[in-house]
């Protein structure tokens, strides 16, 4: 240890270079490719020698602190996008000088989501700011037409140089900027090419400084990595106020929004937008995406309640159970877990003596909707035990609740809001986990197998308790 100080201590009085992490800011004397700290590769970087840190003094005060409840808090106040399911997510819309950072894969409807917001805005009498650093103004052009986004009050701008865009603003002084995308302008003042660590901070943090002192609106559309994460460095989500991620299958119309970081509302929301030829639009009841319509009931299927932060949504889940001699059955899945179908399986053969040892299985979600949520377990189980068995669950039913490998029915949260939504959907029935007290003691209703007890909620949803998945299959036609 006293070696490794000694050479540290050398290295610093001989002036020899110290490098630096882009993301982080951890420092070292010599370079290497990985962060120490962060570990992000490519990141470190000449910094110079170190030096010791400049002290700061004291200056005069323009504005005196006041006591919290006389803040005016008029300009925090959010102004509709005009898009409903956006200003949900939001938090009731935009706020004046607010920095929104929209992130998702390419194609999945970012541009065409806030090319909408942007002439939406401009139709209310509010001066916007459409810069295009990735097409042609023809090119936006050309969509804004298809998905009827025209407005003499929106402005369109290709550019590519942080100069000329703040030269846009300065000319145009806009209520609304929006910025597609924040990874494809570069700052000619900064060393490097567009995209990398130094210029996305360069960049984003001119423009959310522009937006603070003119009280202007940005929305800055974000790329993403292969992994899902925004590319550009971390400090990129802590700068601006709100990160909104895109989510959906490239496959499928449906796009969820949802909001990760919110200063000015809940990160617990999402809002459902339905992507078509002609534009995106919001989806109030996107229930109907998630359903088959069928007059009658068919082996191997499920219907669920998941929770989206607050917001409940119906789901059905599709299962295929078929006999198999390979000594490897296979596993697919899309829309559910892999891992959790896998234990799914397990169980049902452990416990509920459903023949899922030698069958290979394939579960999928119906309208492309990902069900991540272990009270999605109950449907999942249901629907392949169907297929196994070749019996299906009664038409107008719904199944919620999470399975242990004990074979035991868990509770889950926001469960009255499920049985909600499933009532007013016009389900008759739901297949819920036992409460606590009546798991523990074993509970039966009369006549019922396995710890099945039947109560009836509201006027038209009956409410069947299941302490384990043994009394959860038993409910499926004609084993009851």
């Amino acid at each position: 240890m006293a070696t490794r100080t000694a050479a540290r201590t050398s290295s610093r009085a001989s002036g020899r270079p110290a490098y630096r992490c882009s993301e982080c800011g951890w420092s070292t004397v010599k370079w290497v490719g990985r962060c120490g700290e962060c570990q992000a590769w490519g990141t470190v970087v000449e910094a110079g020698a170190p030096t010791a840190a400049p002290r700061t003094a004291a200056s005069s005060v323009s504005t005196p602190a006041l006591p919290i409840a006389q803040v005016d808090a008029q300009s925090a106040q959010a102004r509709t996008t005009g898009v409903e399911e956006l200003d949900r997510v939001l938090g009731g819309g935009l706020v004046d000088g607010a920095v929104v950072l929209f992130a998702g894969e390419p194609g999945i409807g970012k541009s065409t989501l806030l090319l909408d917001v942007a002439a939406r805005t401009a139709r209310s009498g509010r001066r916007v700011l459409y810069v295009s650093a990735e097409e042609s103004a023809a090119q936006v052009r050309l969509r804004a037409e298809r998905i009827g986004a025209l407005s003499d009050d929106l402005l369109l701008a290709a550019e590519t140089d942080l100069g000329t865009v703040l030269g846009h603003v300065e000319a145009g002084a806009p209520d609304l900027l929006v910025v597609d995308s924040v990874q494809t302008v570069a700052s000619a003042e900064i060393d490097g090419g567009a995209g990398n660590v130094t210029q996305v901070r360069e960049v984003a943090g001119t423009l959310i400084r522009a937006a603070k002192a003119r009280n202007m609106s940005t929305l800055l559309v974000g790329h993403v990595t292969k992994d899902g994460s925004i590319a550009g460095p971390r400090v990129l989500e802590h700068l601006v106020d709100v990160v909104v991620g895109f989510e959906g299958d490239r496959h499928s119309r449906l796009r969820l929004v949802r909001a990760i970081k919110n200063r000015y509302g809940p990160t617990d929301e999402i809002g459902c937008f339905d992507l078509t030829d002609t534009g995106i639009s919001g989806l109030a009841d996107p229930s109907v995406l998630f359903l088959s319509s069928r007059d009658s009931a068919v082996p191997g299927t499920a219907v669920t309640v998941t929770l989206e932060g607050r917001r409940p949504l119906v789901a059905e889940v599709q299962a295929l159970v078929s006999p198999t001699g390979a000594p490897s059955p296979r596993r697919t899945t899309s829309g559910v877990d892999s891992a959790r179908t896998a234990m799914l399986l397990a169980v049902l053969d452990r416990h509920a003596r459903v023949p899922t040892r030698q069958a290979d299985c394939y579960a999928s979600t119906v309208g492309g909707v990902r069900l991540s949520e272990p009270a999605a377990d109950l449907s999942v189980a249901l629907a392949i035990a169907g297929s196994a068995l070749d019996t299906a669950l009664p038409l107008g039913t719904i199944a919620v609740g999470e399975v242990g490998l004990a074979g035991e029915i868990r509770p889950v949260t926001g469960l009255p809001r499920r049985l909600a939504e499933a009532e007013r959907l016009g389900f008759r029935t739901a297949i819920v986990p036992a409460s606590p007290e009546r798991a523990r003691s074993g509970a039966r209703g009369p006549g019922r197998p396995g710890g099945l007890r039947v109560e009836a909620v509201g006027e038209g949803l009956r409410v069947v308790e299941v302490a384990d998945i043994r009394a959860a299959v038993a409910h499926l036609s004609h084993r009851r």
